[in-house]
């Protein structure tokens, strides 16, 4: 979720920046700002003069901000030049290093989720993981941004990685090889006469590569076509200008998101580009689940606004704050500085996206509580606005007995195709097939 006007300086979680940023006078309040500096610069001196060790005033003043900043929320943090080097890196599209979306937790860095085809994924890293030492060396007391460093490298290095799994009595060790991860990009394939489109992450080349995949689909499977999935399972966002053409690509038209700052002058509506639905309005199923954030609610929760596909799977993780990267005279702040809404006026932000229809993989339910991953569950999150609460459907599980490689996709091939994936499926969900077909 973001704005780009920076280069390409916004990642995953999703990010505005280069936005103008004007701060209000506070009058009185100046007065009582330049003590508290005064206070900080006391500080400052005796930690200098005093502590057992000489310090790099560099890294002191570099942690101070540091600190202030991210004790706010936990998606603003400040960033020296060379975590924006590699902030940047990842909205080009690939980077070295494991593949994983990490926040912190408990002191510990806790998995969000693997990225599709990594070296984390395919070692069985799973979200909800805890993270507790990197090549022998503890976690406890390194910030995020420092054991992200950590865990990145060049392609063909080895790490070896502490994980402390919910459920099992014993931290066990898992090593792997970092490699050239390949963030974002889309991936599609016929599924007999639906066209399956996977969406990872949505970096600089996404919305690219999803018109290609729909042109290619249309080739491929002809005049039979009866619609689409787009999968947006463990997607955990990234550029937000990718977000509004994705969305563009399957509207003709109407507002994608608002993001609404501290000032009624600070809202601001994205409609949909000029080019209209490439689908020509086939029908069109959206997978969600708990690792959906950020940009692919964006995309989410257009689409059902818009009443444009039905949206099968799990509640979303509920990111819908923007965060503004805000240059300095060296690195820069990532501060939250707006929420976002969906085209109805729905809060994203520590809510997520409900499905229309709830659709379990059959695992969810295992972890314990505090084991589960979402906005909410964050330590210090933003509170959400109270929007028109819209009640969690009965949840879909799949018949007792049978074996799926993948229930939810199964399922929404069979909706597409208007058949009855398992015995006790309710006739709401029978009957919520997609919306209007063009042709």
């Amino acid at each position: 979720m973001k704005r780009l006007a920076f280069g390409a300086a916004c990642a995953a979680f999703g990010f505005v920046s280069g936005a103008a940023i004007v701060i209000p006078a506070h009058g009185n309040d100046e007065a009582a700002i330049y003590r508290q500096l005064d206070l900080f610069s006391d500080a400052l001196e005796r930690v200098r003069d005093n502590y057992v060790t000489p310090v790099d005033d560099k890294k002191l003043v570099s942690y101070a901000i540091g600190g202030m900043v991210s004790s706010l929320d936990p998606h603003s943090a400040y960033m020296d030049p060379k975590s924006l080097a590699d902030l940047q890196s990842t909205t080009k599209g690939s980077f070295g290093g494991i593949g994983i979306e990490v926040t912190m937790e408990g002191g510990l860095v806790k998995v969000v989720t693997p990225m599709d085809g990594t070296p984390a994924a395919k070692a069985g890293i799973r979200a909800g993981d805890y993270i507790a030492a990197i090549d022998g060396t503890a976690v406890e007391g390194m910030k995020l941004e420092e054991a992200s460093d950590k865990m990145r490298g060049p392609a063909g290095t080895p790490i070896t990685l502490s994980v402390i799994r919910p459920g099992t009595k014993k931290p066990f060790e898992v090593k792997l090889t970092r490699a050239i991860v390949e963030v974002d990009n889309v991936r599609w394939h016929a599924e007999g006469d639906v066209g399956y489109i996977r969406i990872p992450g949505f970096n600089e080349k996404t919305a690219e590569g999803l018109e290609h995949a729909i042109a290619e689909m249309k080739k491929q499977i002809g005049l039979g076509l009866k619609g689409y999935v787009v999968d947006l399972r463990n997607d955990p966002g990234g550029l937000f200008d990718q977000a509004v053409r994705v969305s563009s690509d399957f509207l003709d038209g109407g507002e994608v998101v608002s993001m609404r700052g501290r000032r009624p002058e600070q809202t601001i509506r994205v409609d949909a580009k000029q080019g209209g639905d490439l689908t020509g309005g086939k029908p069109l199923v959206v997978l969600i689940n708990a690792g959906s954030a950020s940009a692919s609610e964006i995309v989410a929760g257009a689409l059902q606004d818009h009443k444009r596909a039905t949206i099968v799977g799990m509640v979303s993780f509920g990111k819908g704050s923007v965060q503004t990267v805000i240059p300095l005279r060296e690195g820069a702040l990532r501060l939250t500085t707006a929420r976002y809404f969906t085209p109805s006026g729905r809060s994203i932000q520590a809510q997520g996206i409900i499905p229309d229809i709830a659709v379990a993989q059959g695992d969810e339910n295992e972890l314990p509580k505090f084991a589960q991953v979402s906005e909410a569950s964050l330590p210090g999150h933003l509170a959400g606005e109270a929007t028109l609460e819209k009640k969690n459907a009965p949840i879909i599980h799949a018949a007792p007995g049978k074996k799926y490689s993948d229930f939810q996709l199964s399922y929404a091939l069979d909706l597409l195709r208007g058949k009855v994936t398992v015995s006790a499926v309710t006739q709401g969900a029978k009957e919520a097939l997609v919306g209007p077909t063009k042709g």
